[in-house]
């Protein structure tokens, strides 16, 4: 853990308090940054993938399958 961590003791704070801090900075930094630049590979990769989803919008998986395979495959 970096010094800073330990001098503002946020260490010593509970887990779900650590969370909402980490989230509370990840949210300020995307306000002070704001929209992302996408170099043309990521921006193209993100444009095909949006069309894949709108041209067949019922080709899902749901969350509850995802979460169960990943789980079985962590647990190998």
């Amino acid at each position: 853990m970096g010094q800073l961590i330990h001098d503002l003791g946020i260490d010593r704070l509970p887990v779900d308090e650590r969370i909402a801090l980490v989230r509370d900075i990840w949210d300020s930094v995307a306000r002070d940054n704001g929209t992302p630049t996408l170099d043309e590979a990521t921006r193209a990769e993100l444009e095909r993938r949006l069309a894949e989803d709108e041209a067949s919008p019922d080709d899902v998986v749901d969350w509850e399958t995802i979460k169960r395979d990943a789980q079985a495959r962590w647990r190998r």
